[in-house]
């Protein structure tokens, strides 16, 4: 049975799924259609492009390197444990939008968090926020037989005037991982910005 997170939940993935070792993480999304015109007819949804990534903390929660950021220009992380499956331009479609798949005995044992963030590209010139994003995710699947473990489901509403989104987190916990639903928004101009609160 998938468990379906609260904001600020955090289940033992050890205790869940003791024999997990791959896992992907799934990102979706979809944009809210505007009302406008005469009689308040819905428009078209504008295009927006969101971009998923992670960082990888140490410790004191800092990320040491430029290479601990994984992203869309940096794809996968120098130890191979964790690796983005790529860009997805417009959030068009059904399921995952972006996908993560991590390899969490082979995450050197230095990062000791993963912190899975979203971002909307060019967010401040487009004018776009997450007050305009609906039905957004993030869910962990056990690779090995394709299962669903745990989802987080966010509300749009919460999240307007933020551009970036602090989705979960998994850490070390007691020689296994937990997952902690973050749900925090936050108002920046990229993921540079957003990453400088942890360097």
């Amino acid at each position: 049975m998938v468990i379906n997170l609260q904001k600020g939940q955090r289940i033992s993935l050890k205790k869940e799924a003791p024999s997990l070792s791959r896992v992907m993480l799934g990102l979706g999304w979809d944009v809210a259609k505007s009302q406008g015109g005469l009689f308040g007819i819905f428009s078209e949804a504008k295009e927006f492009d969101l971009d998923s990534s992670v960082l990888c903390l140490d410790a004191n929660g800092r990320i040491q390197t430029k290479e601990d950021v994984i992203y869309f220009s940096n794809l996968r992380h120098r130890s191979g444990a964790i690796t983005h499956l790529g860009d997805n331009l417009t959030g068009a479609g059904e399921g995952d939008d972006e996908q993560i798949i991590v390899d969490l005995p082979d995450v050197p044992p230095e990062i000791v968090k993963l912190v899975f963030v979203v971002n909307i590209y060019n967010a401040l010139d487009r004018q776009q926020d997450f007050g305009e994003i609906k039905n957004a995710f993030v869910r962990l699947v056990d690779v090995s037989n394709n299962k669903e473990i745990a989802r987080y489901n966010l509300s749009g509403e919460e999240y307007r005037d933020r551009t970036g989104m602090i989705m979960a987190e998994i850490d070390r916990d007691d020689g296994g991982w937990q997952m902690q639903a973050i749900g925090r928004g936050v108002r920046v101009a990229n993921l540079e910005e957003l990453t400088r609160s942890y360097s």
